[in-house]
């Protein structure tokens, strides 16, 4: 990004933007699983799938997730037809999604394999989270606005000048990705002359079993206006 000089009936000011992304351990995941019945008959589609949730939530009981942390959130009957001209279905499918949260990153291969074993034939999602994710983002946002500042500064320099107080800050849409969910919160790709800073916030990559976590991305970016000075001054 150039450095932009206001005409003469505004401050003197140059405009810049600052991004920062913070790496945090996940202390959360959110488990979708999923089980899914098919039969000729409704009801035996409708009443093998009951048989199969009731079993998977005991089973996610068994591993220690308390009933509170497991929610069935989507029922579905969807009837399928051998062609476009008959009324009569052939089949039916009955499908139920539950959600499971754990705070223990540890359990999380012991409730997948027992989930599975009971009769879940669906994992739709899986998403490690930080319980602290505004903390982060507060972090993270700090950390974009000191790039911003150190980034004009240092552009001043190059022109002979100093920078004065913000005239304009901007806070840009941030993002939070996992490697595990493989999606974006609010994500948002910034080019240009954006400056960037990682940092690390604590913990390790190392997990129990064959599981080991990757860090949450939290990123923020603002853009900023501050006085431009004549050095001196």
């Amino acid at each position: 990004m150039q450095a932009q000089v206001y005409p003469s009936s505004q401050p003197p000011g140059i405009s810049v933007t600052g991004e920062a992304e913070i790496q945090v351990m996940p202390d959360e995941v959110i488990i979708t699983l999923g089980v899914e019945s098919k039969s000729a008959q409704l009801q035996n589609a409708k009443s093998e799938n009951d048989q199969r949730v009731n079993a998977v939530i005991a089973a996610l009981k068994k591993t220690g997730v308390k009933e509170s942390a497991i929610q069935t959130d989507f029922f579905s009957v969807n009837p399928e037809y051998r062609s476009a001209d008959t009324t009569q279905p052939e089949s039916y499918t009955v499908r139920k999604r539950m959600m499971v949260t754990l705070s223990d990153i540890d359990a999380f291969e012991r409730v997948i394999s027992g989930a599975l074993s009971a009769g879940a034939n669906v994992i739709q999602g899986i998403d490690f989270r930080t319980s602290a994710l505004r903390e982060h983002r507060d972090k993270a946002r700090s950390l974009a606005l000191k790039a911003a500042q150190e980034k004009a500064s240092a552009m001043a320099v190059e022109l002979g000048q100093t920078i004065g107080r913000p005239l304009q800050i901007i806070e840009q849409r941030g993002g939070y990705w996992s490697y595990y969910s493989g999606g974006w919160w609010g994500g948002h790709n910034y080019g240009g002359m954006s400056q960037n800073v990682m940092q690390s916030a604590g913990g390790s990559a190392e997990g129990a079993g064959t599981l080991a976590p990757g860090k949450i991305k939290i990123s923020a970016s603002v853009s900023a206006t501050f006085e431009l000075l004549q050095s001196g001054n």
